[in-house]
């Protein structure tokens, strides 16, 4: 299609992610809900993990690292969508756009690294103890993060040059609740079928093969959890393991239905609920199910309210 079909401006529309409710305000609401407990909680976790010499460990210090990233990706979409809401405008630049795709994008890629990795360093905490201290030394731990953080830096700029390049033709109407890659391409006057199998291909290297390695991860832990003597220490790891599964199959499972599915087929309703659990639910249950219910975590939460309540009492 020649140049004269491509839409005149640069900005997009946001069909967001609650047209088709009799009550949008509703959801909106429960959104919002669960972005004030996903940021209280993300935060209260890094606070007390970089406050508490008892918690500079490992694998507080990787869950620090989880919980800077789903502050800032559940940041990336629901602010703008509360926004659009209240405002009635659903316009979104080109240049937003493109912020939008590439901090989503590499906040997934960087979890996906990331949660692989968590699961190596339980893993050699369970089933490798005498090994644990030797291998996972603090600039291990530094490397890993920044490995993280570089990967999805660098995929995500890749994609996002890619995929802003493709122009659009006719509606400038985007069936999504933000700018999401997929949604984007469904746009494009352009033949997108070669972008969408190098698509396919970082779905099979960033959430394929890393779910595979954190399942066969926490396969290993079950059967090592499974030869323990203590059945009270059994049924804690057991419960935990399978808690920290369920997270990571909530993230991986929808992720992997959308960026591996061929030629972006999903619905968009579909479509758009599957990005709930990733962007939305995710943030929110992860401080919640990986360290609010420790112990450790919890102790370092009293000692910092006891410490708070003493100095105030002190002040009066």
């Amino acid at each position: 299609m020649g140049q004269e079909n491509q839409s005149t401006t640069t900005d997009f529309i946001l069909l967001g992610l609650f047209s088709d409710s009799q009550h949008p305000e509703i959801f909106v609401a429960i959104v919002l809900l669960i972005l004030v407990v996903a940021f209280t909680g993300n935060s209260i976790l890094a606070l007390l993990i970089c406050g508490d010499v008892h918690l500079h460990t490992p694998m507080y210090f990787l869950l620090s690292q989880l919980s800077l990233m789903d502050l800032t990706l559940i940041s990336t979409t629901v602010p703008k969508v509360a926004a659009d809401f209240f405002s009635g405008h659903r316009s979104i630049s080109r240049i937003g756009c493109g912020v939008q795709i590439f901090l989503y994008l590499m906040l997934g890629v960087a979890e996906c690294v990331l949660l692989t990795l968590m699961a190596f360093d339980r893993y050699l905490a369970i089933c490798s103890p005498l090994r644990y201290a030797v291998f996972m030394t603090p600039r291990v731990c530094m490397q890993m993060a920044a490995s993280s953080w570089a990967g999805g830096v660098l995929v995500s700029l890749m994609h996002t040059i890619y995929a802003m390049h493709f122009s659009t033709c006719g509606s400038r109407k985007i069936h999504h609740f933000f700018c999401e890659v997929m949604a984007l391409l469904k746009l494009s006057c352009e033949d997108t079928s070669t972008y969408e199998k190098v698509i396919l291909v970082s779905g099979i290297v960033f959430l394929l093969i890393p779910f595979g390695l954190i399942l066969t991860s926490y396969i290993l832990i079950f059967l090592a959890v499974l030869r323990m003597n203590s059945p009270e220490g059994k049924k804690k790891a057991l419960t935990t393991c399978s808690s920290h599964l369920g997270v990571v199959s909530l993230y991986f499972g929808p992720a992997m239905i959308i960026y591996m599915t061929p030629g972006s087929s999903l619905p968009s309703a579909v479509d758009q609920r599957l990005f709930v659990f990733d962007s939305i639910i995710t943030p929110m249950l992860n401080p919640l199910i990986y360290s609010l219910r420790n112990k450790e975590v919890a102790g370092a939460l009293r000692k910092a309210l006891g410490t708070k309540v003493i100095v105030k009492q002190h002040r009066r």
